[in-house]
């Protein structure tokens, strides 16, 4: 029978930091999809499930098509959102993600990056610049 040795958290721990990716509360990314590609500042968001885009962006990019839907809930209420896949770079790291579909045009970020994204070992250090 093999020797099987149990790992601590903390060590476990050590390794996700030691392999973590810094990001600050804004990244520089490039979201790609069949309609072409485009260069924007996305918000980093550590309280939203799930990472969002643009209406019209995603629209522009030919993203597509929807995988499922998503009740979202805050404080303007609950609304229904449709999902689709998207790829992207942050932070020198090329990603596939899900994200839900909405209208920002009234926001200051077209793209917000929330816990979906952020789980596959980033760390948000609201000192960087």
């Amino acid at each position: 029978m093999p020797n099987k040795t149990k790992t601590t958290t903390k060590q476990r721990n050590k390794v996700k930091k030691e392999k973590s990716t810094i990001v600050g509360l804004t990244e520089k990314i490039t979201i790609k999809g069949p309609g072409g590609s485009k260069r924007l500042v996305a918000r980093i968001d550590t309280g939203a499930t799930m990472s969002s885009i643009d209406n019209k962006l995603a629209s522009e990019l030919k993203l597509g098509p929807v995988i499922r839907t998503k009740l979202v809930k805050s404080a303007h209420g609950n609304t229904v959102r449709p999902v689709m896949m998207a790829s992207l770079k942050l932070a020198g790291r090329d990603l596939k993600s899900k994200f839900t579909i909405a209208d920002r045009t009234h926001m200051k970020y077209r793209v917000l990056i929330g816990q979906n994204i952020l789980k596959k070992n980033f760390l948000v250090d609201c000192s960087k610049k």
